[in-house]
């Protein structure tokens, strides 16, 4: 896969919730930490998304918030 957005993070589907319009991906990378991405439901059809499947999580810097105490 060739992307501009340099945060590529590889792990394996561990959980996809499905709403109305919506899906919630679980991600579990190396190490065992788990992201998680809201994408449509037509997403996850178009790409073939199963859990137990290989599956890289694609990160814009610009949409990443950091916060502190």
């Amino acid at each position: 896969m060739r992307l501009s957005a340099r945060n590529q993070l590889q792990g394996k589907v561990v959980a996809i919730q499905k709403g109305a319009t919506t899906s919630h991906v679980s991600i579990e990378l190396t190490g065992g930490a788990v992201v998680m991405a809201a994408i449509t439901n037509e997403a996850v059809a178009d790409l073939g998304l199963t859990v137990g499947e290989p599956a890289t999580a694609v990160i814009k810097a610009s949409d990443v918030m950091v916060g502190v105490d």
